[in-house]
């Protein structure tokens, strides 16, 4: 690409990669079979959530799902409510359909999509009460802390998508990670740690120890989860009551 191409068509920094991972004949099956049912085709406007699930109920929102494994277990095994998933790799999508379908698991919806975009453009204000974000991508190299998807403009964003009362949770297995999530998140008035100073809490019971997390502990990995509630913020001078 020349210069003056780049030039008119600058690049959004991405908190992903579009890695050309293989997809299976049965992953690919998936999308052709089930996404119907279970995918959502991003148009950019605002989504009717109930007409989505057929029901209000909560919402909650998993960030980058990976290969669904916690996703698929949640929706199984807590119906009442509905869940949204958002995942870029197509694998990923495709494994989990698959697994909710052979499960007949039927209050997820899924986004193929960039989750910035969707947030923006399809989920509407306080739509969620709960977003999940677990192990994103470190980017450990301190050239790439630009591309991590915890920063304070998608927090705030975030902020406008959770009710008062709703909660954050996040997880990681990189200590420095977890670190720069902290001070992030310090700095947003709208969201409130739970767990005390340090936010190290244990594993919550709804989340549960998946294959990538065994791994990384494994390596030695010491896994941070981090609970912040959604608190409604008051002006900065409100008005004495009369």
């Amino acid at each position: 690409m020349s210069d003056q191409s780049t030039s008119h068509h600058p690049r959004t920094i991405r908190s992903f990669v579009l890695r050309a991972g293989r997809i299976t004949p049965a992953q690919q099956r998936a999308f052709e079979q089930h996404w119907a049912h279970f995918g959502i085709d991003y148009e950019g406007n605002r989504r009717d959530l109930d007409a989505l699930f057929g029901r209000r109920a909560p919402r909650v929102l998993e960030i980058g799902f990976g290969n669904g494994e916690a996703l698929a277990w949640a929706g199984e095994h807590d119906a009442a409510r509905d869940y949204l998933g958002v995942e870029v790799h197509r694998p990923g999508v495709g494994r989990l359909m698959n697994a909710l379908a052979a499960r007949d698991i039927r209050n997820v919806r899924i986004w193929n999509h960039d989750a910035v975009e969707v947030l923006q453009n399809e989920i509407g204000e306080t739509a969620l009460d709960e977003i999940r974000i677990w192990f994103p991508d470190p980017w450990p190299k301190k050239r790439h802390h630009k591309r991590r998807l915890i920063q304070p403009a998608f927090i705030a964003l975030l902020a406008t998508r959770v009710k008062p009362g709703g909660l954050l949770h996040l997880a990681t297995d990189w200590p420095e990670y977890a670190s720069h999530m902290r001070e992030v998140l310090a700095a947003q008035p709208a969201w409130r740690l739970r767990e005390g100073d340090s936010g190290e809490a244990r594993r919550p019971a709804w989340r549960i120890e998946t294959r990538f997390e065994r791994r990384g502990l494994d390596l030695g990995h010491p896994v941070t989860d981090l609970l912040y509630d959604r608190v409604q913020v008051l002006p900065a001078h409100p008005r004495e009551l009369t």
